[in-house]
């Protein structure tokens, strides 16, 4: 076997081969050093023992990996700066960031304000708060959001405040004897107050504070809203609401003609003497338009996307149930749409008797698979139209509409149900089967028997004086004191067995209309009735 690779290694040398089109100088070098290494793997015991124990008959080969640092780091002399360096990262920063960073965070509350702002709201919060204490009660926590700052501009600020008092008078007196004393807060304020009464301020510093101030402002009357709601107190709930509204659109709290600030180019000044005699939004476009008002294109393209509102319905359900008992588990569900002042008017298609029958089932359909979903809104068709961004020049930002449903009880000021903040309501479209979005709060009913008349509000958090109310009763039955032909039998007829209400009822052995076979059917009325609407329509399809 050695002659034999003594002589392919000679006949493969690379001075004996040539190169051709398919074996290059290389690969013929390659070739040559192979034969070597399998020629010695035969004739050399250790280049034959390198590769059965490492599979390479150069033997082992050793792979190193390091970092390259400077060398001083690594020599003796510098091994004590060495140390002392880690030292004072690991035994002092890293501890001093993380310490820094625990105590911040138990600073703080759930709802990202300051502990000694939430703990200032709850004690300065009452039932009875008015509005100009609960602005008062909120501009509190300006001393504890902020750090204090150089004691600098307090010439600009005066400035400000002499400016404030003299537009809001008494109003601002009040607000500011509940806010306190304190420099901050007080500083904090007056950068609210401009904000409110469209001030404009010189100060660049003061801007950038005063921005700073607006954005953080949600976060603060969340949390309080939070506490408002958790004491059940309607009132002051409101009116923190209401407060979110009056920031983004920077209006101060006054009068229902207010509201015409919110429009395209329409200043505070002119609210009460640019059109005196409008009472709404559509008669003061009219003023303007017989005043040949150069902004009456502005005002129209913002009233076409006016975030007004209109609650369709709002009704009790419970799953499976027709009456309502103590303690079940009740829905609210309400139908909401936006109804612009100027929307574009389509003329709504007249229906006929079966079309509006067909329209009805869907929606009835459409309800039932809402109520035992999951979800708190309906999913909306693709074709819906939603509001963009709202109008809001004095905002810092870009701001998408929300709204709040609150159940409330008016004669006793108390919240029936936490405020629920939705979004994304569609306009409304006349010829759609759907031209609305339902939403569901699910609560506790009370457990006592009765009635109660309570009122669902719709408070809006980006327009002025656009809130929606709807009176509601709620009957709270006891099903062992109904007759048993009560409790199965009402003016509503039994549900069909291939529907989604029949599937649940039966599941809880209740009764269910049969799905008819071959014609027939265990309401011969029903059958009847049925027969006779497709004699009609078959008479007016020969017609």
């Amino acid at each position: 076997m050695s002659t034999q690779g003594t002589a392919e290694k000679e006949i493969n040398h690379p001075d004996k081969v040539k190169a051709t089109a398919n074996m290059t100088i290389e690969a013929i070098q390659n070739r040559f050093v192979e034969l070597t290494k399998a020629y010695k793997a035969l004739t050399d015991e250790t280049v034959r023992e390198n590769l059965e124990k490492y599979g390479n008959p150069d033997g082992r080969i050793d792979v190193s990996m390091g970092i390259a640092i400077p060398k001083w780091i690594v020599e003796g002399k510098n091994n004590i700066w060495v140390l002392g360096f880690y030292g004072i990262i690991f035994g002092g920063a890293l501890p001093a960031l993380v310490g820094r960073w625990w105590f911040g965070s138990r600073q703080k509350t759930k709802d990202g304000i300051n502990a000694s702002s939430a703990g200032t709201f709850f004690k300065s919060l009452k039932e009875e708060s008015s509005f100009e204490e609960v602005l008062g009660t909120f501009a509190k926590a300006f001393q504890w959001e902020f750090p204090a700052r150089k004691a600098a501009l307090s010439c600009a600020l005066d400035n400000l405040e002499k400016q404030i008092e003299e537009k809001a008078g008494s109003k601002y007196q009040e607000v500011k004897k509940v806010c306190g004393d304190d420099t901050l807060s007080r500083k904090g304020l007056i950068l609210l107050y401009a904000h409110l009464l469209r001030l404009d301020i010189q100060s660049s510093i003061l801007r950038k504070e005063q921005r700073k101030i607006l954005l953080h402002t949600p976060l603060l009357l969340n949390a309080l809203l939070n506490i408002a709601t958790s004491r059940n107190w309607l009132s002051p709930s409101l009116a923190v609401m209401r407060l979110h509204a009056y920031i983004t659109q920077a209006v101060l709290p006054g009068p229902e003609r207010i509201r015409f600030a919110q429009l395209p180019g329409i200043t505070l000044e002119e609210v009460s003497t640019l059109a005196p005699k409008a009472t709404d939004l559509r008669e003061f476009e009219q003023a303007l338009i017989e005043k040949h008002d150069i902004r009456i294109l502005d005002v129209k393209i913002a009233l076409t996307k006016w975030g007004r509102v209109e609650i369709v319905d709002a009704a009790f359900r419970v799953i499976g149930e027709r009456i309502v008992t103590p303690s079940s588990i009740v829905f609210l569900v309400v139908k909401l749409r936006i109804s612009p002042p100027l929307s574009n008017h389509v003329q709504e298609k007249e229906l006929n008797i079966d079309e509006t029958k067909r329209r009805i089932k869907f929606n009835e359909e459409k309800d039932e698979e809402f109520l035992v979903n999951r979800k708190e809104a309906e999913e909306l068709p693709p074709d819906n139209l939603l509001p963009g961004w709202v109008h809001a020049p004095y905002w810092p930002g870009e701001r998408k509409p929300s709204w709040w449903i609150v159940l409330g009880d008016e004669k006793s000021n108390r919240v029936v149900v936490p405020p629920t903040k939705v979004t994304d309501v569609p306009f409304a479209q006349p010829n759609h089967e759907r031209d609305y979005r339902s939403y569901k709060i699910q609560f506790q009913a009370p457990q006592n028997v009765g009635v109660f008349t309570w009122k669902v509000q719709l408070i809006s958090d980006s327009f002025v004086n656009e809130d929606a109310s709807h009176e509601i009763t709620l009957k709270i039955e006891d099903a062992s004191t109904l007759p048993n032909d009560v409790q199965f039998e009402d003016e509503i007829s039994d549900p069909d067995e291939d529907s989604i209400a029949g599937q649940m009822a039966a599941m809880r052995g209740g009764p269910v209309k049969k799905k008819t076979i071959d014609g027939g059917s265990d309401d011969e009325s029903t059958t009847d009735d049925d027969e006779n609407d497709d004699d009609t329509s078959s008479d007016s399809d020969s017609d």
